[in-house]
């Protein structure tokens, strides 16, 4: 009998993933439990086993589709088995990002005028065209050539209503002219005279390809999810800002005496997981039952992958001794690198910390990571001009950041933790003293 594979949840936060790759074509045999396709959320990119064994019947999500979680993916059961009864209840996934077709049955409000037009740059790009399958039935039906025609579904999909309003624009126009507008990639708009010759036809807008010397970036996959989170975290939170400088005097004569086996980015983890345990109003998040302050930091290390920034989680920070933590943090970062975090290594975050400093940036103000409800950002240590006891001295000076949810968090206990980082950084021995006491 066949089965459906679904669109598996990966991480507590995961809602949607896309498709990156299909390791068997339809009517291969599959075994459970080997690699069946390749996915990406907005945190990595993963390779996901088959659950059931069998011959690969049906791939409902093409290469590039979105596809929200429990969703159906695709089809195995045995050999020239009939899965229709299955693939009526299924939305086809032709192209990235598609979303279930809304109902087109009434007339289409697409404006006629606007339908036609040069096929999206993507699609040039890659010689494909993202249309659903009742719109591309519709335009064989209809004799509507789709790769002229605008989609008005996110990310420029090609809906059935496309195709109705396509048919209407086209329908004064003379074969000829469709014809010449198709291989000239003209857009129709403007132009309601449908006897109009072949000249007045192409008063519309040439569209380009492709400027010369630029690159257009899909924004899907991670980079998609990304920018939704990221906007809908400004949205939501209060978010406001602390900054302090920490002159790193001391810092630098600590790392030296352990013959540099920690890192700056070590120092600055552990100077902070041990503000949160003295401010904990800090390590908090809001849900619907009220204000959660934890009891355990989860420590969030922001880093940078070829396909945009992955959070790896410490989980426990504070049970760690500096070298402890080191290690663990140096371990999760290799991980992320080559793409083999598990879920439960980028999820479950309190805290995070965004240390850009080693790109030469002075400093700056990082986004909240939701649900968390403070970020620190890390700018680089510069030789800075400072008055020490009169006189001016050049010193190597950090800027701090810190980003926080003010609905969540007041301004005074902010100011006071961002404060005792600053002091255990700049007197990094106290650091030290809890490991000396546990």
């Amino acid at each position: 009998m066949a089965e459906k594979i679904i669109m598996p949840k990966q991480g507590l936060q995961m809602t949607e993933g896309t498709i990156i790759k299909w390791l068997y074509r339809e009517g291969d045999k599959v075994v459970a439990g080997e690699p069946l396709f390749e996915m990406e959320t907005d945190k990595l990119a993963i390779t996901i086993d088959s659950t059931v064994s069998g011959t690969l019947l049906k791939i409902v999500a093409d290469v590039g589709a979105t596809v929200p979680i429990t969703e159906v993916i695709a089809i195995i059961g045995e050999p020239e088995e009939d899965v229709a009864g299955l693939l009526c209840k299924t939305d086809i996934v032709s192209g990235p990002d598609t979303l279930a077709e809304p109902d087109t049955s009434a007339e289409p409000e697409t404006d006629p005028n606007q339908a036609v037009t040069a096929a999206q740059g993507s699609a040039t790009a890659t010689d494909r065209v993202f249309i659903s399958p009742r719109a591309k039935a519709r335009a064989d039906e209809l004799n509507v050539d789709y790769t002229t025609v605008a989609g008005s579904a996110p990310d420029g999909m090609i809906i059935e209503r496309d195709i109705l309003a396509a048919k209407k624009a086209l329908s004064g126009t003379s074969p000829d002219q469709r014809k010449a507008a198709s291989a000239e990639r003209v857009d129709f708009t403007g132009i309601t005279d449908g006897k109009a010759q072949e000249k007045n036809a192409f008063a519309g807008t040439v569209t380009s390809i492709q400027p010369d010397g630029e690159d257009i970036i899909p924004v899907k996959g991670m980079r998609k999810i990304i920018a939704k989170r990221m906007k809908q975290s400004l949205n939501e939170n209060a978010q406001t800002t602390h900054r302090v400088s920490v002159r790193m005097n001391e810092v630098v004569s600590f790392r030296l005496a352990m013959n540099k086996t920690v890192s700056f980015n070590d120092l600055i983890a552990y100077a902070t997981v041990q503000a949160l345990g003295e401010y904990p109003a800090i390590n908090a998040e809001l849900t619907n039952a009220g204000v959660w302050r934890k009891r355990f930091v989860n420590l969030g290390i922001a880093v940078d992958i070829k396909d945009g920034l992955i959070v790896p989680v410490v989980k426990n920070a504070q049970n760690m001794s500096l070298s402890e933590l080191s290690a663990e943090i140096k371990r999760l970062a290799e991980k992320a690198r080559e793409g083999k975090l598990t879920p439960e290594e980028f999820t479950g975050g309190s805290f995070t910390i965004s240390n850009l400093g080693m790109f030469g940036l002075e400093e700056f103000v990082a986004i909240i990571n939701p649900p968390e409800s403070g970020i620190l950002a890390v700018g680089a240590i510069e030789d800075t001009p400072v008055a020490v006891e009169g006189k001016l001295e050049i010193c190597p000076v950090m800027k701090l950041t810190l980003s926080y949810d003010h609905r969540v968090i007041d301004g005074a206990p902010a100011a006071q933790f961002l404060v005792k980082i600053k002091q255990l950084l700049e007197y990094p021995y106290l650091m030290l003293l809890k490991s000396n006491k546990s």
